[in-house]
């Protein structure tokens, strides 16, 4: 029979892993379906953003209660999925609380995951009054009803479930050692589940095994279902946060890159002697319309979006009643590259053209024109995600591929076409305004 448990959990444990990796792998694909970028200037800067940021939860404190309450959540969550590793090793070897045998450390160890596990609680059912009774405004926006809306419930309600489960086995463990039942040696310090004791007296030794050997396998098992469950969820920035700041950009906020084609346009442009390269091919898209165009640092910004709002909520063209929602942006791009990714499995590995691009079909002009620019945005997130850079590019393809800007762009651009200066005066007129001073 023992055996039999041996096999059946590493059986789950099998398919939780294999399912998990295989969602790896659509997501690299789904990324790699971006134009490749090289992103290997100062490695020791990006490497400090990502301890700074990712690791060190620096920008979440901007925002004090929600950046200090995030942090009990996820030092709570990783520590105590330390665990995990002799629940596994349990599971596989048929043993109980392998590690007992570190003694002092074994229980010091336990104690911290149960007090880092109540502090979880605590501030998982905080989150979860801020966004459904207090009804805070950045949970509040129209992107964020529907499945958004219920996914960051139902993370919140994963944690707080696992969280019970873990203390109902510590409590039910220490239970079973007081009684002196075999194979629950006296080991761990419960400084918490302890007060659990009072809902076990009068239970017998195995009524009390099948609770503790229920929640010991939910709680497994529910780890391993939030695991695959994040890459249908926000919470994949868990994963992603890392790479997404090491490949963040680190240059000037405000500095924009400059295309090749274009500036060796301008190049032969102002040289009458210069000609295009014999091998010179046809200069690519200008910009970008559907996700594909963009690059895979964007693309990658784009899954690892924890849609938290900051960014919405600093955005001057948003308070300001605009339709732009930075935030937006992000989902919307996330959106349309999985509805791309799906079309790529039902095709057998091959896009098929389904008449839709992320331009007008799922972003409008109008949220595009009505961004300032400022980076406010770029500034706000938490895990240096760049909205701007994919505003930017859709504008791009809209000036120089359909000539789509608005009037008053097109006017100005006409403007220092002809007079050299944004407004309509001719060169000749320029410096009046000093007689005039």
């Amino acid at each position: 029979m023992e055996y039999i448990t041996n096999i059946a959990f590493a059986l789950i444990l099998l398919v939780g892993i294999v399912f998990f990796a295989r969602n790896v792998k659509k997501l690299i694909r789904n990324i790699k379906l971006g134009k490749e970028v090289v992103v290997n200037d100062n490695k020791p800067q990006r490497w400090k953003n990502m301890f700074r940021i990712a690791l060190g939860q620096t920008k979440m404190v901007v925002r004090p209660i929600p950046g200090i309450l995030h942090i009990l959540v996820y030092v709570g969550f990783i520590v105590i999925n330390l665990e995990v590793l002799e629940i596994i090793l349990d599971g596989l070897l048929g043993t109980h609380r392998l590690f007992a045998g570190l003694g002092v450390v074994y229980n010091v160890l336990i104690a911290s995951f149960e007090i880092l596990a109540f502090l979880v609680i605590v501030a998982v059912i905080i989150f979860w009054i801020r966004r459904n009774i207090i009804k805070i405004k950045r949970f509040m926006s129209p992107e964020m009803k529907g499945w958004p809306k219920n996914d960051g419930n139902m993370i919140l309600y994963i944690e707080l479930v696992l969280m019970c489960l873990f203390l109902t086995m510590n409590a039910s463990d220490f239970q079973l050692q007081q009684m002196g039942a075999a194979h629950y040696v006296q080991a761990g310090s419960f400084p918490i589940s302890q007060f659990l004791i009072p809902l076990f007296d009068g239970m017998s030794v195995p009524t009390l095994i099948i609770i503790e050997r229920s929640a010991w396998w939910m709680h497994i098992v529910g780890i391993l279902f939030f695991l695959n469950y994040l890459y249908y969820s926000k919470h994949l920035h868990i994963l992603l946060a890392f790479p997404n700041t090491y490949f963040g950009k680190i240059g000037p906020k405000g500095k924009f890159n400059n295309l090749d084609a274009v500036t060796q346009e301008v190049k032969l442009m102002m040289d009458p002697y210069a000609a295009p390269a014999e091998d010179a091919g046809e200069p690519g898209k200008f910009g970008a319309s559907d996700v594909a165009d963009l690059s895979r640092v964007q693309l990658l910004n784009a899954y690892t979006c924890t849609e938290c709002g900051r960014c919405t909520s600093e955005c001057p063209a948003n308070i300001t009643g605009k339709k732009l929602s930075p935030r937006k942006i992000m989902m919307d791009t996330r959106d349309r590259l999985e509805e791309v990714g799906k079309n790529i499995d039902a095709n057998k590995g091959n896009f098929v053209d389904d008449g839709k691009q992320l331009l007008d079909d799922y972003i409008t002009r109008e949220e595009l024109w009505a961004c300032t620019s400022c980076n406010a945005c770029t500034e706000a997130c938490p895990v240096s995600i760049d909205p701007l850079s994919i505003i930017m590019d859709m504008r791009q393809y809209l000036v120089m591929e359909q000539s789509a800007a608005p009037s008053d762009l097109n006017n100005m651009m006409g403007n220092i076409e002809n007079n050299g200066a944004p407004w309509p005066f001719n060169q000749m007129d320029r410096l009046n305004w000093k007689d005039e001073a």
